[in-house]
């Protein structure tokens, strides 16, 4: 568990998705109650497609732009926007020494290249030699480079001057949880005064939308909210940027920023998936925060992905806490995997910032109106195959 030796603030948040780009877009959306997402443009899949961005305004440079993946452009885009909104931007003597940690995945394929290559090897009388020839032949050369995850980190390192150490981390959805909690426990102990956290998702690639396919996981036909979604459940996946800035309270006073929320607690598990599980992590995760948690002001976000069984287990855990109000950020932003953590606690900050929750949307009875103060955040991830994690994220008094 990272415990907080030294205070640790959010101290700026730079998100866009399909509600939007910032947080008062964000917020917006959020208290219209009425989420939805795109079932044309990929038919028969939902996809929660990302609002257009000017990308000029963080990535002034075309040539910059040209080399990087959507994903990239998009995570590139939302960390200047953190930057921004932390007050840090093009402030060299604090980026030469800002720690950047970010939750990725592997890049975007060439299709047109794959869909050649796949055409040609069914009359190939040796589809081997041929599938070799090809890719020595046909790939662009940077196209290997584009997919390497760490290449956010490097072009977000070129564009926008974060030069301290840098840590990309892979595995799904825990992969932001992680991103948070060793960043939120290397500035609890004094290794780090400040860092930048978060990731991208490109959810519009059809061959994204083809391997989850395979595995019978992406939303088809028609869209549900999250906790209606049945059984065996899905997620729709959704197109998004989510940054954070988090620093030390000393080091945030010492430039004159102002908190917007306090980081006070990250962890995270990784349950075996035997039936029961994630109930059993999740209320063990609990046991070590729940003293921190002032239920009267409190409310819980949630990452769940509407996949079965891993969403029931979450919504027992979340029955035996009914005193919390609580709210599936999928059924919203839908479902990012790896930087899917990093949008909910950037949405928790957003809440924080208005002393309040958002409406329910949601016909099953979890979701509930909540009445009084909102002070205090609890953040769930439970991953759409392995990994839990809480995080805890309180208001500054």
């Amino acid at each position: 568990m990272a415990k907080a030796a030294r205070e640790v603030w959010i101290t700026g948040i730079g998100i866009v998705s399909c509600l939007g780009e910032g947080p008062q877009a964000h917020w917006q959306k959020l208290m219209e109650a009425h989420p939805s997402a795109d079932t044309a443009t990929f038919a028969p899949y939902v996809v929660h497609r990302i609002v257009p961005i000017n990308l000029d305004t963080q990535i002034p440079k075309k040539s910059d732009q040209r080399q990087m993946e959507t994903w990239q452009r998009i995570g590139t885009y939302a960390a200047g926007l953190a930057l921004d909104s932390a007050g840090v931007k093009s402030k060299t003597d604090i980026l030469s020494r800002m720690d950047m940690i970010v939750a990725a995945s592997g890049g975007e394929r060439d299709l047109a290249v794959d869909s050649a290559i796949l055409s040609d090897m069914k009359q190939a009388p040796d589809p081997d030699v041929l599938l070799n020839k090809r890719l020595m032949t046909d790939l662009r050369p940077t196209l290997f480079l584009a997919q390497l995850s760490n290449l956010l980190a490097g072009n977000i390192s070129i564009v926008h001057g974060v030069i301290g150490s840098s840590r990309t981390f892979m595995g799904e959805e825990n992969a932001g949880v992680d991103a948070v909690r060793i960043a939120l426990s290397r500035i609890a102990d004094g290794s780090s005064d400040i860092a930048l956290v978060g990731g991208a998702s490109n959810a519009e690639r059809p061959d994204l939308l083809l391997t989850y396919t395979f595995a019978d996981l992406a939303m088809k036909d028609c869209y549900v909210p999250v906790w209606e979604r049945g059984t065996p459940g899905s997620f729709a996946l959704g197109s998004l940027g989510a940054f954070l800035v988090i620093e030390a309270r000393g080091h945030a006073q010492a430039r004159g920023a102002k908190p917007l929320a306090r980081l006070t607690a990250v962890v995270s598990e990784r349950a075996s998936r035997k039936p029961g599980t994630v109930t059993v992590a999740l209320s063990k995760l609990w046991d070590q925060i729940k003293d921190k948690v002032n239920s009267g002001h409190a409310a819980i976000i949630s990452g769940a992905t509407g996949l079965q069984p891993a969403t029931g287990e979450e919504r027992a855990f979340l029955d035996s806490h009914r005193d919390l109000a609580v709210r599936a950020t999928g059924s919203y932003v839908g479902h990012g995997v790896e930087p899917q953590f990093c949008m909910n606690v950037a949405l928790a900050t957003v809440v924080l910032g208005h002393d309040s929750l958002f409406p329910p949307c949601d016909s099953t009875g979890v979701e509930r109106p909540m009445s009084g103060d909102l002070s205090q955040v609890v953040v769930t991830s439970v991953g759409h195959w392995r990994g839990e994690g809480l995080a805890l994220i309180e208001q500054v008094g």
